[in-house]
C-alpha cells in the first residue's frame, strides 16, 4: 500500500509543472482594439517557461514568424504560412520576438518575455535595428 501511495505522489509531481502552464491567445489582426492597424493583439505576453502560446489569424493575410536577434538561443525558430495559425510552447527565457512578415515594416511586432527575472538575450534584442514602424 505505501508503495502505491509513494509512485502515485511521484507521478503527481511529475505532472505538476505541466497542470501549471498556461495557454496565452494572441490574434493577427487588421486593426486592433484601438483601432492601429496591423497588430498582433495582444502585442505584449509575460509567460514562463512551459507555456503554450497560441497565435490565431483572426483577420486579414497574415503569418508569424520569429524575428532573428530577438529569439532566445536554444528555442527553435519558425517561419508560419500565410494564413495559418501557430502554436508553440516556449521552451526557453528570454524575449521571444514574432513578426508577420508583410506587415513587419507597418509594425506588426509582438512580443513574448517568457521568465520572471531579466532576459538573457536582452543585449542583442536591442541591437536589433527594425524597418519602418516595426
Amino acid at each position: 500500500m505505501k508503495t502505491t501511495f509513494l509512485c502515485g505522489a511521484l507521478a503527481a509531481l511529475a505532472l505538476a509543472p505541466a497542470a501549471l502552464a498556461e495557454e496565452h491567445r494572441i490574434e493577427m489582426r487588421n486593426i486592433g482594439s484601438d483601432a492601429q492597424p496591423m497588430v498582433f493583439q495582444p502585442a505584449f505576453v509575460q509567460a514562463e517557461v512551459g507555456d503554450t502560446i497560441v497565435i490565431v489569424n483572426a483577420m486579414g493575410a497574415h503569418n508569424v514568424q520569429t524575428i532573428e536577434g530577438v529569439w532566445p538561443e536554444g528555442a527553435d525558430s519558425f517561419v508560419g504560412s500565410m494564413n495559418q495559425d501557430m502554436t508553440f510552447t516556449v521552451t526557453e527565457e528570454g524575449l521571444h520576438g514574432i513578426k508577420c512578415l508583410p506587415h513587419y515594416e507597418a509594425g506588426m511586432v509582438g512580443l513574448i518575455k517568457v521568465g520572471s527575472g531579466g532576459a538573457p538575450n536582452q543585449a542583442a534584442a536591442d541591437a536589433v535595428v527594425h524597418p519602418g514602424r516595426a
